[in-house]
């Protein structure tokens, strides 16, 4: 491509400048200023913007291993969901078929391990994709699909070898790059990790980000919030979904006197209680705004609604008390004021379960990653201790094919699925 710079110019004066931006950012090398990563990403979105022009002069690039799976032996095709969409209206979304992994349309330029997708899961974030709801992806069209477990088919990384069985939670595929609804996912080898040997395949997808995100919530709630079982009681918003079941099971298997908190009390109350809440009540009630200071009720709150929820949850907590916050499905205001914060202590823990690393926007040092992959293997090794067995079983809705997926996506955002929905590839 740089050589052909002089050219081109004269041809097309845009791609020139393309070009020119190309030659200098390769000749900037390692050293020059941002990571490989996303120098990678830059030069193959040039590479993309100046295929047309070059395929005009009769010149074809030739695909290396970084951008491409098929390097050596062809691979068999597979089957992934394919959704597009512009400004929030959906324009397309179909199980299409491919022959290999560089075909999906966001793929990274620099991930280096490719998985056989056996199992990923219906979030409310995929709900919402497939959907083609506006501003959770990086852009259109996309494979959703925020996790899944599989074994590794081919790999460029010495971290990973053929034939092992990872899972990945998080880190932005669905939402930046390719996601998990489909056959074959190409990703960063820092990006994986083991399955844990208590679950199988289908398990680690029954808990997925949702249970990965009730871990990590549980688990900043004790370091950073001070949680106790001496503490008092533990409100769980929105039991009834993925977070807030894993949630409750979790706390029970604690010790944690757990009340749970949902729109179905009739319902879901006899599931709740099997998953260890001593208590079932129905949404929260009052104004966290005009009443900021009610009640004490709760020592700490895991909150997966938001909204208004958020608000009266923060009013209502005990004075030195905790509430991690992780949901929007009540939306994303919170309407509140300073005074549970500076006159009952009440601490706010914000979650975020991506984790993201080697992204664009996010930290992508060597001891960001060091940090991040600690967090998650201490979680999954928290989810492999503390997880009851039992209650993973009573959590599980249904095993969907990929061709169910957007019945199971409409039944979640209308607020008629309790637990998970996996997704079998």
């Amino acid at each position: 491509f740089c050589s052909g710079a002089p050219t081109l110019a004269r041809r097309t004066p845009r791609a020139g400048r393309w070009c020119s931006s190309f030659a200098a950012m390769a000749a900037l090398g390692a050293g020059g200023g941002c990571s490989r990563a996303r120098q990678l990403r830059r030069l193959a979105g040039i590479c993309r913007h100046l295929e047309p022009a070059f395929a005009g002069m009769g010149l074809v690039p030739i695909r290396s291993s970084a951008l491409s799976s098929s390097a050596g032996a062809p691979s068999a095709g597979f089957r992934a969901w394919i959704v597009d969409a512009h400004k929030g209206k959906l324009k397309h979304r179909a199980v299409t078929d491919f022959k290999d992994v560089s075909e999906l349309p966001r793929q990274d330029p620099v991930a280096n391990v490719t998985v056989r997708v056996h199992f990923s899961d219906l979030n409310y974030k995929d709900a919402m994709i497939i959907q083609g709801q506006h501003g959770l992806c990086k852009g259109f069209p996309i494979v959703p699909g925020i996790d899944f477990s599989g074994v590794v088919e081919q790999s460029d990384s010495p971290l990973w070898k053929v034939g092992d069985e990872v899972v990945l939670t998080g880190n932005k595929i669905g939402q930046h790059f390719d996601g998990g609804w489909s056959g074959k996912c190409r990703v960063q080898a820092e990006w994986l990790v083991p399955r844990p040997s208590n679950f199988s395949l289908e398990e680690c997808m029954i808990i997925g980000t949702a249970g990965f995100t009730a871990m990590q919530m549980v688990v900043h709630l004790e370091d950073f919030g001070g949680m106790t079982p001496a503490g008092g009681h533990v409100l769980v918003t929105g039991a009834g979904g993925g977070v807030g079941s894993t949630a409750v099971a979790l706390l029970a298997k604690l010790g944690y006197h757990v009340v749970a908190s949902t729109g179905r009390v009739e319902e879901l109350g006899d599931y709740l209680r099997s998953l260890g809440a001593a208590e079932v009540v129905g949404r929260l009630e009052g104004d966290g705004r005009k009443q900021p200071l009610q009640a004490q009720r709760w020592g700490y709150v895991v909150d997966t609604v938001g909204g208004p929820t958020l608000s009266a949850a923060l009013a209502q907590t005990k004075h030195m008390g905790s509430v991690a916050a992780v949901g929007v499905a009540a939306g994303g205001i919170l309407d509140t004021t300073v005074y549970p914060f500076v006159l009952r202590g009440i601490r706010l823990l914000g979650v975020d379960s991506t984790l993201p690393w080697s992204v664009e926007g996010f930290d992508e040092s060597p001891a960001a990653w060091e940090r991040n992959r600690a967090e998650r293997l201490r979680l999954w090794e928290r989810l492999a201790r503390d997880m009851p067995s039992e209650a993973l079983k009573k959590m599980h809705s249904a095993t969907t094919p990929l061709e169910d997926i957007p019945t199971w996506g409409d039944k979640l955002l209308a607020g008629n699925v309790h637990g998970r929905v996996v997704v079998r590839i």
